[in-house]
């Protein structure tokens, strides 16, 4: 390996001094058979099928920690089907939600995932065995050259190429940005719940081990810091994806330079790549829900997040433009600072146009009841769950 070191250094890669050492360890043991070591192949061949080797390897090992993810993800979305919470919009509460609906949502979304590597891994894992510019042109007199390329692909476990594919970097660049779809999904449910884990919201918490997340200062604090590595790792490897974008345009049959950015940025996106979703797989699996905080925030606007039930239930009779109107002035007044603790019902009760509507307190308390306006969360929770 010291030596090897040395010459690639001298070289400037690894390739021939690797091979220099296997033909010299192979005529070791019976001299002139190690002088068909890498018969009619290239540096690049060799370069390309050891990369798609090990990218083989690690999805593997990302695929495993997917079904982890999707595991924890159903069971916090079937033990919170109708658990109730605010839905948030623009940051503002919208209309009430379940917490299993969201993370179904986000379930539905690894479920995705999961279909795309099992699209991406044929096209992905194929063998790079051509030749100086591919066109196995050393073996063509041999009569078995294509044979040669098949055996080895099935030595090796992988797909045998249509053509060569030395500067047609499409499979690379599709698991770069597979890589980066993967962990921007794990960085939008860190967003999700830093935001659910503030102070005034508090409705889920990390899990909770002695001083993860504690303040050198704050001795109260517990920070977000899963969270805060997934939100990290997610956007480097989202700025290192664009990289492999970029190798893609190649210069002839063999490029100068674009194909070692691969070199540098794939082994940095996939072990940040795991890195996420273990973070997430561990997020989620010991995920702290509060349901009832969220019940009381669900409270928090006095009747004005079910402001929506109330204009379709009026509408009936007012008209949907006319009672959009109506409830949007009523909300005014239950925002006002000298509201005190009205409720939207009993503002509505007390509007004279809703007396007229002949609407009375009783099922205006029921329809500004947050927990009576959850839509088909649960069916469509029980929709993902079957899949």
């Amino acid at each position: 390996m010291q030596e090897l070191a040395v010459q690639t250094k001298q070289i400037g890669y690894p390739v021939l001094p690797l091979v220099k050492q296997l033909v010299s360890l192979v005529n070791g043991v019976e001299p002139g058979l190690g002088e068909w070591a890498h018969w009619g192949t290239t540096t690049q061949d060799v370069t390309d099928t050891a990369t798609v080797l090990q990218l083989r390897d690690t999805l593997e090992i990302v695929e495993r920690t997917l079904d982890d993810i999707v595991a924890a993800l159903r069971d916090i979305s079937l033990a919170h089907a109708a658990t109730p919470m605010a839905a948030r919009s623009n940051l503002q509460q919208a209309i009430p939600m379940t917490f299993g609906f969201k993370t179904a949502r986000l379930l539905a979304t690894f479920q995705r995932h999961k279909e795309r590597l099992g699209q991406l891994l044929p096209r992905l894992l194929v063998l790079e065995f051509g030749g100086a510019v591919g066109t196995l042109a050393t073996l063509a007199d041999t009569g078995v050259a294509l044979e040669v390329q098949r055996q080895l692909a099935e030595e090796l476990k992988l797909g045998v190429p249509d053509i060569a594919w030395h500067t047609e970097r499409d499979r690379i660049a599709e698991a770069g940005a597979f890589l980066a779809m993967v962990t921007g999904t794990c960085a939008k449910s860190a967003l999700d719940i830093k935001l659910l884990m503030q102070t005034e919201v508090a409705e889920v918490s990390e899990p909770f081990y002695p001083h993860r997340g504690s303040s050198s200062t704050m001795p109260q604090k517990r920070n977000p810091i899963s969270c805060v590595y997934i939100t990290a790792m997610a956007s480097t490897i989202r700025q290192l994806s664009t990289a492999l974008l970029d190798a893609m345009v190649q210069d002839h049959e063999r490029s100068t330079g674009p194909w070692e950015i691969e070199w540098i940025v794939l082994p940095q996106i996939c072990t940040l790549s795991h890195a996420t979703l273990q973070q997430t797989r561990d997020l989620v699996r010991g995920l702290e829900v509060h349901p009832d905080t969220m019940r009381r925030n669900l409270q928090l606007t006095r009747g004005a997040i079910v402001s929506e039930a109330a204009m379709m239930k009026l509408g009936i009779t007012l008209g949907r433009q006319a009672a959009h109107d109506l409830i949007y002035d009523e909300c005014r007044k239950l925002a006002a600072a000298d509201a005190g603790e009205k409720t939207l019902a009993a503002l509505l009760a007390d509007n004279p146009e809703v007396k007229k509507a002949g609407i009375g307190r009783v099922e205006l308390e029921d329809m500004c009841d947050p927990e009576k306006y959850l839509g088909l969360c649960v069916d469509m929770i029980r929709k993902i769950l079957d899949k």
